[in-house]
């Protein structure tokens, strides 16, 4: 079943790619329009534009990266043709590798190493060039992707100035990744999509006929972005106070969390889900009960649906 979902063209910290099998059999058999309130690498809002085409009518991607949503926002707009020639203009224009025309051996590399230490001064340019502000419009986005795929581990982070900062990746852009983005784009333009970089708690777009999704930050976890304190317990009480709003109004969500990791608990979490439906899902692909699934994993990550 995996082989029939797409991946985003971005590697995004949690990533529910994994997780598909598992949360699309637990969606809505209909809804007409889809929210994907923190959607991230948009791997959710791509597939079900892809699997739910027949009668959803809109799509709406919001996510507080205003550089992610601008990004998404260009791929629908853009014809892919023009899209890959702005990109082996860059690529060509910095001279970077290009292993899916002339292979690793052509660099006197190979895959295992990367080509990291033949992109690295050019990756700095390039990102120096981005700080800086030298690109504008079209090109401007496709710097943006660019330092994405030559980064490392292909990932997405600012420092508290604004600035990309990540180092030099081992990879390029290769056949693998090219793939990702023709696949993903061509998702993107056949759907109705309304891209939004908002607070959630600002996101009313939604009726009856509407169907949430959230895979917000998990609190209880270590990642990047929640180190500074970007989400915490209120965040978490505010959420789940919207979800009881689309509750109340006939509108249907899930909501992804983790309700254990490394033997923190999500308390709060499991007290509000008491009022709602508890799927427990699993890289495994093993269902069980929260409290047998406690006694023998470090994590325990759940859906919450309201129907």
């Amino acid at each position: 079943m995996q082989d029939k979902f797409i991946n985003s063209a971005m590697n995004y910290t949690g990533s529910k790619y994994r997780l598909l099998p598992q949360i699309f059999p637990l969606f809505p058999d209909k809804f007409i329009k889809f929210v994907d309130l923190f959607a991230g690498g948009a791997v959710v809002s791509a597939n079900v534009s892809l699997f739910y085409q027949n009668f959803v009518e809109q799509v709406v991607a919001n996510d507080l990266n205003k550089k992610v949503i601008d990004f998404y926002q260009f791929l629908s707009s853009i014809d892919n043709d023009e899209l890959m020639g702005k990109l082996e203009k860059i690529i060509e224009q910095y001279e970077f590798s290009d292993t899916a025309k002339n292979g690793y051996g052509f660099y006197g590399l190979n895959s295992s190493d990367g080509v990291g230490s033949f992109n690295k001064e050019k990756y700095v340019q390039l990102r120096s060039d981005y700080n800086a502000g030298k690109f504008q419009g079209d090109d401007e986005q496709i710097a943006f992707y660019l330092l994405v795929i030559f980064g490392f581990n292909n990932q997405i982070r600012f420092n508290s100035k604004g600035e990309f900062n990540l180092p030099v990746g081992k990879r390029d852009f290769n056949l693998a990744m090219r793939k990702k983005l023709r696949e993903f784009q061509f998702v993107l333009k056949q759907a109705d999509y309304k891209f939004f970089s908002k607070d959630f708690r600002d996101i009313e777009e939604f009726d009856k006929e509407t169907f949430i999704y959230c895979d917000p930050p998990y609190r209880i976890t270590l990642a990047s972005y929640n180190e500074n304190g970007v989400w915490g317990l209120q965040d978490d009480l505010d959420l789940f106070a919207y979800l009881d709003k689309v509750d109340k109004v006939g509108a249907k969500f899930a909501l992804s969390n983790v309700v254990l990791h490394k033997n923190q608990e999500n308390l709060e979490l499991i007290k509000w889900s008491t009022k709602y439906h508890f799927h427990i899902l699993d890289y495994d692909y093993n269902n069980s009960n929260y409290q047998s699934k406690a006694k023998k994993s470090s994590t325990i990550e759940v859906l919450i649906t309201n129907y």
